[in-house]
């Protein structure tokens, strides 16, 4: 007869302070049994494991290290930041997609929905202590309530560049190459990287007297490549409530095409006697000019009339950067320069400049053109226990080769080497390491390459070389 619930206080097993346990006698009480809670991630939302982790963490580092060379320094900012913060900087998508709640404190907060926000806010908070112009790099997660689709979740990461405190077309230039250093870096295939400028679209608007009018089309106008031609003539029409004149210059204008100096003379035209539009053509030609003297290679580089950025706070050059395997995913790496975002945060011009690294929408992109590794461990060397006795030696090995800056696991079971080996194979561990009696006699060690059979004895003063050259040579 199972104890009755009063009894049963007593007939509990506490392992720590906080947790009480059944005791193993009431283990199978009817009231004892506890309904489990189905594991599940929320739709948006996604759990990595090693093999997207390692992948992951690859590209985040290629990236860290492409913004270090160009002299960007590291930051970070809170996830959460007040409402106010955020809401009106994205336009009305980006409201409605923002995580936002009351918190304890009663106070209206909302998950940040992109890193460039919350920077324009860190800028004009720490600006005394930063000095301008300020480079800075900044990866983390951001949120947005968007319909979850391929390459497109609700939590992603951001990896962001930017430069704050100069209008100097020579940080827009800077920021080209990096894009252009971090595409050609990452080795994702050949890429394009399309440029405008926010600065060209708004001088013909003004021209055609749309200025009042001009965040509604240019929204409308970042959805070409989406919905077309007559779906974004209709919004132009409709929620814009401009005529349909005008409405098709704009995209007669956005549907412009030749080689980006037939480009530039026939936009110059078009927006001659604005000094925005002009202002902004100059500084086109500029940057694709240097760009060319420079030597980043023109077939990568596509002035594109027709981008224009759907975040409201850009104001002059844009990007978005297409792989030329995989169009259809979108831009994996797009920004532009927004002179007037820090404006609401601090009377002093902070003009800024940068760009985001889509990691998510990259990472699915390589994994759907099979770029990505599938090792699921860092390891390159697996020590194996040829024998529990010798089981030091193991430990004393794998430490050696770490110290030469090798990842270096020993098994950590007494199994038939076999068992060793594939285990080795399923975690993608390319070399193994085996050492039986008369290795040991001789001070050396048995080095097996899983990926090709290869299996030859070194001594242990040439091992960490020997590795070294072989993981390089078939990497």
């Amino acid at each position: 007869m199972s104890a009755s619930r009063s009894e049963n206080s007593a007939l509990v097993s506490s392992h720590s302070p906080n947790s009480l346990i059944p005791h193993p006698l009431l283990q199978n009480d009817p009231a004892f049994i506890v309904s489990k809670i189905k594991p599940q991630t929320l739709k948006g939302f996604r759990d990595f494991l090693p093999e997207t982790m390692l992948s992951r963490e690859h590209l985040m580092q290629t990236a860290r290290d492409v913004y270090r060379s160009f002299g960007f320094a590291p930051i970070d900012t809170p996830a959460l930041e007040y409402t106010e913060i955020l809401l009106g900087k994205g336009g009305d998508e980006s409201d409605k997609q923002m995580f936002r709640f009351t918190d304890q404190g009663n106070r209206d907060v909302s998950m940040r929905f992109d890193l460039t926000v919350p920077f324009a806010r860190f800028a004009a908070q720490h600006l005394n202590e930063l000095g301008t112009p300020f480079k800075r790099y900044h990866m983390g997660a951001v949120w947005r309530a968007e319909k979850p689709q391929k390459g497109r979740y609700r939590e992603f990461v951001q990896c962001d560049f930017d430069t704050i405190g100069t209008s100097s077309n020579a940080a827009d230039i800077e920021t080209l190459m990096v894009i252009h250093e971090l595409m050609d870096r990452i080795a994702c295939g050949e890429f394009t990287i399309r440029v405008n400028n926010r600065k060209v679209l708004n001088g013909l608007l003004e021209k055609l007297d749309l200025t009042e009018q001009s965040v509604n089309v240019l929204r409308a106008l970042d959805k070409l490549p989406k919905i077309g031609r007559e779906k974004v003539l209709a919004e132009m029409t409709e929620q814009a409530g401009i005529d349909n004149e005008r409405a098709a210059q704009v995209l007669d204008f956005a549907g412009l095409s030749g080689t980006t100096e037939e480009l530039l003379t026939q936009v110059g035209a078009m927006v001659a006697g604005n000094e925005t539009g002009e202002t902004g053509v100059a500084q086109a030609r500029e940057l694709f000019d240097v760009a060319s003297s420079a030597g980043l290679p023109a077939q990568r580089l596509q002035l594109d009339l027709s981008i224009a950025r759907g975040l409201d706070y850009y104001t002059g050059t844009i990007y978005e950067t297409f792989l030329a395997d995989l169009p259809g995913i979108g831009s994996v790496c797009s920004g532009g320069r927004y002179d007037n975002l820090a404006e609401l945060f601090t009377s002093q011009p902070l003009p800024g400049v940068g760009a985001s690294l889509g990691l998510d929408r990259l990472l699915a992109a390589l994994e759907e053109l099979g770029k990505l590794e599938t090792a699921s461990t860092p390891t390159q060397v697996l020590v194996t226990i040829f024998d529990p006795a010798w089981i030091a030696d193991s430990f004393r090995i794998a430490r050696q080769l770490r110290k030469s800056g090798l990842a270096v696991e020993v098994y950590a079971d007494h199994k038939k080497l076999g068992k060793q080996f594939q285990y080795a194979d399923k975690k993608g561990i390319p070399i193994a390491l085996v050492a039986g009696e008369e290795e040991r006699a001789t001070g050396s060690w048995q080095v097996k390459d899983l990926r090709t059979g290869d299996q030859s004895p070194y001594p242990e003063a040439e091992l960490a070389g020997h590795l070294a050259e072989l993981l390089a040579k078939n990497c």
